[in-house]
């Protein structure tokens, strides 16, 4: 008997077709519904892309008004959430507690209903989920670490009120492009760790609330989420090491240990440079004067790259630029793997629809390399 083909990782391996986003290597391009995210990020709010990538395609004028009101109008969770948040132990990570979040929005659905996997009923599912899991994320952190709540305003866009729940000051129009931008390169890509996750779960038959639970503990990981933490973190270390002029001697005294370099590389691109974090990083000069010490800051970016490149021909992934932007906006690194996830909620969604309108169980084989024969 053959072998079958064993793929650490499934490195290579399809697991299903999908019609949502492709990752096109060949030209460098990520391909969302159709467009080029990238332009689309250019071009669009994200609000309108979000639209698109759930249902298919791009909102007329008056699909974009009615689809921002209705995020804005079910951005609000229920009052025993914020009670749940503050019953937390106050060490809980703000993933876990969106995590919890998530799932315990499932318990406002009748059995009876929840068991429905309609299309309609996972697409209000989907809707009701991207409005709300900011203000789960958001609110989550703010009670663990001792903050007033920021209530969403529902009389303001999707990015703007995301940020200002986050600080508790209305943002300026800089800021809240920017935030949008790195929203709109976030909401999807192809078949991700935490994606996949969400499609096998929701290959059971389970159900919206299901699949995404399993999706933010799968994002959770540094390998995955945390990796635009991990790079303003490596950042920040070299700034208080003695800032720029110390970025290549950090750099190199890492890749001699055989340490990874966080925001480096990625499975699919290998040694291309993302088309996110080079469209993302001409923010950070941008955005550089929000911050003391913002230029040295966008300098130790500029420095660490050009290492990485010139060693191990390596280029940014988008958490590398987006770990900055997010510091340069003012949001706190416990936030930056929730907001990865909320950003993400559009894309999930529209890969659960997709997979339970044309279902089959993800049940993968193995090769078997343990012991046989054993007798007691």
């Amino acid at each position: 008997m053959e072998m079958p083909t064993y793929r650490p990782g499934l490195e290579g391996v399809i697991a299903t077709t999908t019609s949502v986003s492709y990752l096109d290597v060949d030209i460098e391009q990520i391909l969302v519904r159709g467009y080029d995210l990238i332009e689309l990020a250019r071009e669009l709010k994200y609000s309108d892309v979000a639209y698109l990538v759930i249902y298919g395609n791009l909102p007329n004028s008056s699909q974009s008004e009615e689809f921002a009101k209705e995020l804005t109008s079910k951005a609000e969770i229920p009052e025993e959430l914020y009670r749940l948040f503050e019953l937390m132990p106050k060490n809980t990570s703000v993933m876990d507690a969106l995590r919890t979040g998530v799932s315990f929005l499932s318990g406002y659905e009748s059995p009876d209903r929840l068991g429905n996997n309609s299309y309609d009923t996972n697409l209000e599912r989907g809707i009701n989920l991207l409005a709300k899991v900011p203000t789960i994320a958001v609110s989550a952190y703010r009670v663990l670490h001792g903050l007033s709540v920021v209530r969403p305003n529902p009389n303001i866009g999707y990015s703007e009120n995301f940020l200002y729940m986050i600080t508790g000051i209305l943002p300026d129009a800089e800021s809240t492009d920017a935030f949008d931008k790195i929203h709109t390169c976030y909401i999807e890509h192809e078949m991700p760790n935490s994606t996949f996750a969400a499609r096998v779960i929701a290959s059971t038959l389970s159900d919206m609330y299901g699949a995404v639970t399993g999706a933010v503990a799968s994002l959770k990981g540094p390998l995955h989420g945390g990796a635009n933490e991990a790079a303003i973190k490596m950042v920040l270390e070299i700034l208080t090491d003695g800032g720029p002029d110390k970025a290549e001697a950090y750099t190199m005294n890492k890749l001699k240990r055989r340490e990874r370099i966080m925001g480096f590389g990625h499975r699919v691109y290998m040694k291309k440079y993302d088309p996110r974090a080079l469209f993302l990083r001409d923010y950070i000069p941008r955005l550089a004067d929000n911050i003391p010490n913002g230029m040295q800051i966008s300098d130790i970016y500029k420095k660490v790259e050009y290492v990485m490149n010139r060693e191990k021909g390596l280029y940014p992934n988008t958490d590398y630029p987006i770990g900055i932007l997010y510091y340069m906006l003012g949001i706190p690194i416990p936030l930056y793997t929730p907001i990865f996830l909320c950003s993400r909620m559009a894309g999930l969604a529209a890969h659960v629809l997709e997979q339970h309108d044309d279902n089959r169980l993800f049940r993968p084989r193995v090769i078997y390399n343990g012991r046989r024969g054993l007798t007691i």
